[in-house]
């Protein structure tokens, strides 16, 4: 059994200054996208997100080991190393699993078990769009905090309330961030998640990029799609939303992306 490296809340706390957040209860999930798993996360996080005080960082999304059940993004490689796993749940950091595929075939699940099972406890969480998987995960993982992914589209009040009796939390698309009215009339506004920016998705009509994916990362293939040469839209590159207005109606938890190179969409 690999030993936990020596890391500790305490030695995590003089990783970086602080910066004044808009209240001292709000935390970020953070993007590992695109990380070599051989870069030791803590300098990932030092490098990426230095100005974000680390005990702010509630948790760290990106690929470990390969499962059928990822989606989001093409699975090329893991980015989250098991070091850096033991590392960041010994300073009480947990991992996203993105298991946002949105098909669960025959053999799935059975394959993902042994992840599944490795990094099963209190503080861990995992990302679904399919509820069959969430309900699966749910009766035989339960230490693991269930977030709806994005991808689910969950934008309507009744869609939120339907989607909270099954997950404990839900992730809600960009474009709602310019919809105070909305956000204000959300009564469950500590089991939201809300994008701190955005990229491509904020103006995308339709998303067929994750489907596309979602059969690229079963492994058989597949073309990879985008709506824009389909039909035009506004593509205002990264967007920075400022998060006093959102933690001021009450909203705590954000998720925080990386600008990809050219920087017209995050991951």
């Amino acid at each position: 059994m690999a030993t936990k490296p020596a890391t500790t809340v305490e030695t995590a706390r003089k990783f970086t200054e602080t910066r004044e957040l808009p209240a001292p209860d709000v935390t970020c999930t953070v993007s590992a996208r695109g990380k070599s798993p051989s870069e030791p996360i803590f300098k990932f996080l030092r490098r990426h997100y230095g100005n974000l005080p680390l005990l702010a960082i509630d948790s760290v999304f990106g690929f470990a080991a390969y499962t059928p059940l990822y989606g989001g993004r093409a699975f090329a490689r893991r980015e989250l190393s098991d070091r850096d796993i033991y590392q960041l749940n010994n300073a009480g950091i947990g991992i996203r699993l993105p298991l946002s595929n949105h098909y669960l075939e025959p053999g799935d699940y059975e394959r993902s078990v042994s992840l599944l099972r490795r990094w099963h406890h209190p503080g861990n969480s995992v990302i679904v769009t399919n509820d069959d998987l969430a309900r699966r995960i749910r009766s035989d993982f339960p230490a693991y905090r269930i977030d709806a992914s994005v991808i689910k589209n969950v934008k309507t009040h009744r869609k939120i309330e339907d989607a909270l009796k099954l997950y404990d939390s839900v992730v809600l698309p960009m474009h709602l961030n310019e919809n105070f009215a909305f956000l204000e009339a959300i009564s469950a506004k500590d089991r939201i998640t809300l994008f701190a920016n955005a990229g491509c998705a904020l103006t995308c009509p339709s998303k067929i990029c994750y489907a596309s994916i979602s059969k690229i990362n079963k492994g058989r293939g597949g073309e990879f799609r985008c709506s824009q040469p389909i039909k035009q839209r506004e593509l205002r590159g990264m967007v920075d939303f400022p998060l006093e207005p959102y933690v001021g109606i009450g909203f705590k938890r954000f998720k925080l992306l990386r600008s990809r190179p050219g920087g017209m969409t995050g991951y």
